[in-house]
């Protein structure tokens, strides 16, 4: 999270603290209000690590690809000046930077690697104290970032060295910082004014669910893994076939369900032809009727059979009215829609054909 007071200059520190040799963590940074010893700095302090500016310089360092480096005597700030080399004395790395507010020497603390040569010095006590280089707001104080460390005996800087600072340390360097963090809480979804701690703890969340995953897919592989034995353990035993006295194949089952299906309207065709032509022959339908009550007992036999049920039968309508005698002298021959209008009106043949002469 960016400073409430945003820098619109930065200032470059240097200072001294102790190398206390053996220690796995060496402090870089006091925490809170500090101040260098007199002449032991460029830049106007006093300075004071909170721990929100700890956790931006620790979030900045957290993607930081190289090792932060410790020289002798800054000379990585005045090699371009004196032309002589800049040997590393040790190395930080930037994934072990750590906050610890608490305890007699609360701080920022780093992992160091020694050279050899450094730490044959360090234990012949020929060097003895760590001076960080660090960006700051002057108007808070704040550390913003670290940018190297030296292991010297000269608590004081000279202003070449702090011309050299001046020159190479300018505003812009608070933006990296600035525009880290708002990619930070852009990825965890977070608006740019969320408070540190919030932020934090998101990240911690995150990070303990990412955990809970971790194990869960491991426990996830293992299942697996055991259920692969098992089938190899099942395989090597000698597992069979199946029987194909107990199992039919799915395409028969399928051709099987098919043919039934056929055989069922086949069948029901069958009923439904026998159905209409004895309708036909009762009288309860006519021949003009066949093709629509074929249908009907294709499509819909119980409706058919519902039809034809309640139909009453007419005799004229059956068949051959004169019993299979030709038709009476001046009688007329019915045709199959006198026949229809008949059933319709609840009328004799008789009926419907005096009916005609009349007209």
């Amino acid at each position: 999270m960016p400073s409430a007071h945003a820098p619109t200059s930065i200032g470059i520190a240097v200072l001294t603290l102790r190398v206390r040799p053996g220690e796995p963590l060496c402090r870089l940074i006091p925490a809170g209000p500090f101040d260098a010893p007199r002449g032991a700095m460029a830049g106007a302090g006093p300075w004071n690590l909170t721990p929100g500016a700890a956790a931006r310089i620790i979030a900045a360092n957290a993607t930081r690809s190289a090792d932060i480096p410790i020289d002798y005597e800054h000379q990585l700030l005045s090699s371009a000046d004196n032309g002589e080399p800049a040997p590393a004395s040790g190395w930080i790395s930037p994934r072990t930077l750590v906050f610890i507010p608490d305890g007699p020497e609360p701080g920022l603390y780093g992992a160091v690697k020694w050279t050899a040569r450094a730490g044959a010095m360090i234990a012949a006590d020929e060097y003895r104290y760590l001076s960080p280089v660090f960006p700051y707001d002057p108007a808070t104080g704040e550390p913003l970032d670290l940018l190297n460390v030296a292991l010297t005996n000269q608590p004081g800087i000279d202003e070449p060295i702090r011309a050299a600072l001046s020159a190479r340390f300018k505003p812009h360097q608070e933006t990296p910082v600035n525009e880290t963090l708002k990619k930070l809480l852009q990825a965890l979804g977070l608006p740019e004014t969320t408070a540190e701690a919030d932020a934090l703890a998101g990240v911690a969340a995150l990070k303990a669910k990412a955990d809970a995953a971790t194990v869960e897919i491991a426990s996830l592989k293992a299942g697996a893994a055991a259920h692969t034995a098992e089938i190899a353990a099942l395989r090597a035993g000698g597992a069979s076939a199946p029987d194909p006295a107990k199992y039919v194949p799915v395409g028969v089952v399928q051709e099987m369900q098919q043919q039934l299906a056929a055989l069922s309207a086949s069948q029901a065709d069958s009923e439904a032809s026998r159905l209409v032509e004895q309708a036909i022959s009762e009288g309860r339908l006519i021949e003009a009727q066949r093709q629509w009550a074929s249908d009907l007992g294709k499509k819909d036999l119980a409706a058919l059979k519902s039809y034809v049920a309640a139909t009453p039968a007419i005799a004229a309508l059956g068949g051959m009215q004169s019993g299979g005698k030709g038709p009476a002298a001046g009688a007329s021959q019915q045709s199959d829609a006198d026949l229809a209008v008949c059933k319709a009106l609840g009328l004799t043949a008789e009926q419907f054909a005096a009916g005609k002469l009349e007209r």
